[in-house]
């Protein structure tokens, strides 16, 4: 079984993901972090980041993979960190919107989720990445608690260059980042954490009863 938890930043989606995967016992995939394990290297290796050839031949050339502590490599760095910083975070939707990365990564990722039992998230899992995923998820959440969240992630960063940031990031994935039209919503803007994961958890005990 998959389940596909999509929806923007600050939503909740890494948090939630992370955690119903433990309760399950699936694999977890952070779609996002394979494009942020991608968007450090270019930048490490000086390639430019409108060269969407030029970053798909190196998504090719440089897979990116997760161990069982959930820590993710790429082209045999442990990049776990460094892919959270804030240069990264400013750029990555760059890098993600050329379609030559794009089809490099979904094949990856769909390899990924043929493995098995998994929770996966991103912004177009249930619409691109697996879209025969037997549950699928939408998370929303106000601006402003998302941002808030953000915040908390990266205490290092002011609050207004960070909401400023996700604005920016929120135009830039608006293109792919679209519910599926067979995805529940949830809004976790008042929710607790185990909240939404009671929530999704009822579903798919709910589908398992139904195959």
């Amino acid at each position: 079984m998959i389940v596909a938890i999509d929806g923007p930043a600050g939503a909740g989606k890494s948090t939630v993901a992370r955690a119903l995967a433990g309760r399950l016992g699936f694999r977890y995939l952070d779609t996002g972090a394979m494009y942020r394990a991608l968007t450090w290297l270019a930048l490490e290796r000086g390639i430019s980041l409108d060269d969407g050839g030029g970053l798909g031949a190196l998504a090719e050339q440089s897979g990116v993979d997760f161990d069982e502590a959930g820590r993710v490599f790429i082209a045999g760095y442990d990049v776990t960190s460094e892919i959270r910083d804030a240069r990264v975070d400013k750029v990555v939707s760059t890098v993600a919107a050329h379609s030559e990365v794009r089809s490099v990564m979904r094949d990856r990722q769909q390899q990924l989720a043929a493995l098995g039992n998994g929770v996966i998230e991103g912004r177009d899992i249930g619409t691109v990445v697996a879209p025969s995923a037997e549950v699928k998820v939408y998370l929303v959440a106000d601006e402003s608690v998302r941002a808030s969240r953000r915040q908390a992630e990266r205490p290092g960063i002011g609050a207004d260059a960070l909401a400023t940031d996700l604005k920016l990031r929120d135009e830039a994935d608006s293109a792919r980042m679209q519910a599926a039209p067979d995805a529940i919503e949830i809004d976790t803007t008042t929710l607790t954490i185990d909240a939404v994961l009671d929530r999704i958890e009822a579903l798919v005990h709910a589908r398992v009863g139904t195959v």
